[in-house]
């Protein structure tokens, strides 16, 4: 014989479930389809395809929510981003001024530039960078939180935009010739910032 609290008990369990499954299927359907905005799917494909490396599918994402949207700062930030990831330096840096062209106030444009500014050796740009990113959003200087980091494997916090600053600030004021800008297996470590809709 059951008893009741072991009735109600189960009743509980299965009310609790039926919740959690509501709850996360409703932010799933909304966040891969359920926007009525379109275009908003590319978007939102486009991040995953960054999240996995796929930088070539991401761009094709991004470009095509750019014929819809092509005022959204956010669809250049993107673009950016998946050509930062092709090696496409040059066009990357314009699909970020293109950004910021757009939103002068996008923090996450900033540090995504500053990191390809680094990359490209151009210090003093990427310190300014750093520096205006994180004045635009504060936020950014914190880098990715644990929950994300255990997603991508990543066990130890990478550099942050806020670290790497000090740093190229450190070093710019030294002399020329003493100057240590470039770590490569440290620099590779730094992550891109993206932005959700």
């Amino acid at each position: 014989m059951i008893s009741s609290e072991t009735s109600l008990y189960r009743i509980l369990v299965w009310v609790a479930l039926g919740i959690g499954v509501f709850v996360i299927g409703s932010v799933v359907f909304d966040y891969l389809g359920g926007s009525d905005d379109e275009g908003m799917l590319n978007y939102r494909r486009g991040n995953l395809r960054l999240e996995d490396g796929l930088f070539k599918d991401a761009l094709v994402e991004f470009n095509q929510f750019l014929q819809i949207h092509d005022a959204d700062p956010l669809g250049y930030l993107g673009r950016g981003l998946a050509l930062v990831g092709m090696g496409e330096n040059d066009q990357a840096m314009e699909a970020f001024n293109t950004a910021l062209a757009l939103d002068e106030n996008l923090g996450a444009v900033y540090a995504n530039r500053g990191i390809l500014f680094d990359r490209m050796g151009r210090h003093e740009e990427a310190a300014q960078d750093y520096r205006r990113a994180l004045e635009l959003d504060e936020e950014l200087g914190e880098g990715p939180g644990w929950l994300t980091r255990f997603f991508r494997n990543q066990w130890e916090a990478p550099p942050t935009i806020r670290d790497r600053m000090v740093y190229l600030e450190k070093e710019l004021a030294k002399p020329p010739a003493e100057r240590l800008l470039q770590v490569p297996e440290i620099d590779e470590k730094q992550r891109s910032y993206k932005l959700e809709k």
